[in-house]
């Protein structure tokens, strides 16, 4: 087993095991990827990837992040979305779209002007949330969703995982990590509701588990179905590891193929230890104790640092994101590294 290996994702094959992770751009209008997402997205496919994850892409309106966040709530964007699609598997990578809802961390500005908190009254909308706690000074307090707006985010992930389907993608993610509304429910620092969805790990978890049902009875197995989770808040009292291992069993039982691991960003309080590597042992007991396929992500260099981790069994697939912002054709060069074989573009042949 090797960074490039192939790897079985239910009813896919990835050519290697190397990932773009999810990364937003926010640069759609009215939630329609464009053509600088087509540009973008297919410039690492024909870099070599094996899996690109789409960008954070809400299932409502008053899911984003953004205005600039993409979407897929309607057929304009599912018909975007379907050109870009067409243009990956061109390049023999697999798709896979992140569906997200933000919760209490959207109506932000872009990033480039400040990523403030964006009122109502200034164009912004009222973010929701398990509990009317705010993500930090200056946020907006959250409406906490009650039963009716329970059930419309259910509905919503069921039919943009029908739009992801008529659209062509190989595999869907749901965004359940980084202090996004499935994250929010999750964690005993976010959800302090008395009802069914809180309290007890049981009752966080309910929520994220019955949107996965939900989408499985649009998006059947073998179809793959990936949750990025974070494995621990980084906080006291906060989500933790224990208690990730415990919902990544539940998960599988439930039809999830792989947990895209990642950690943090829930609390904005919560001090993170960066360093190398530093989320990969999460990964790792996910993958032993939960006996789910899991990727590792978070500051790993391509080439041997990355092709240690596949091989000690720590993760089956490795996902990179600034690197690849760096270098969209880091994949070839990894190959090099690793002196593995990697097909490359034949128009790109006399530079190799």
């Amino acid at each position: 087993m090797s960074l490039f290996s192939p790897f079985k994702l239910g009813n896919i094959s990835l050519r290697n095991r190397i990932a773009i992770s999810s990364m937003c751009m926010y640069s759609a209008k009215d939630g329609v990827p464009d053509d600088w997402h087509l540009v973008h997205l297919g410039s690492r496919a024909i870099g070599g990837a094996g899996l690109i994850f789409t960008e954070a892409t809400a299932v409502s309106p008053e899911g984003r992040i953004t205005r600039g966040c993409t979407g897929l709530w309607n057929e304009q964007q599912q018909s975007a979305w379907s050109r870009i699609v067409d243009f990956l598997h061109a390049q023999d990578t697999v798709s896979c779209i992140q569906l997200a809802h933000a919760g209490r961390k959207a109506s932000t500005d872009l990033p480039w002007l400040g990523g403030c908190p964006v009122p109502a009254e200034e164009g912004g909308w009222t973010p929701l949330a398990p509990s009317p706690l705010a993500f930090n000074h200056g946020y907006s307090i959250p409406i906490a969703l009650d039963e009716v707006g329970i059930h419309k985010v259910i509905d919503d992930f069921a039919a943009a995982s029908r739009r992801a389907r008529a659209a062509g993608f190989n595999a869907i993610e749901i965004h359940a990590a980084h202090g996004y509304l499935f994250h929010e429910f999750l964690s005993p620092l976010s959800n302090q509701r008395v009802d069914d969805y809180g309290g007890s790990l049981e009752n966080r978890a309910r929520l994220l588990r019955t949107v996965v049902a939900a989408i499985r009875n649009e998006w059947p197995a073998p179809l793959p179905l990936i949750v990025r989770l974070s494995a621990t808040d980084w906080a006291p009292g906060g989500w933790d590891i224990d208690e990730c291992i415990q919902l990544a069993r539940w998960l599988k039982d439930d039809g999830v193929d792989m947990i895209d691991t990642s950690s943090g960003l829930n609390i904005a309080t919560a001090k993170t230890p960066f360093a190398p590597e530093y989320q990969v042992p999460f990964a790792a007991r996910i993958r032993r104790d939960a006996n789910i396929a899991t990727g590792a992500v978070g500051m790993i260099a391509p080439g041997k640092q990355a092709e240690n981790i596949i091989q000690r069994g720590d993760a089956d697939i490795v996902l990179f994101a600034r690197e690849s912002l760096r270098d969209p054709y880091f994949p070839l060069r990894a190959a090099a590294e690793c002196d593995a074989d990697i097909d490359v573009p034949e128009q790109y042949l006399r530079a190799w």
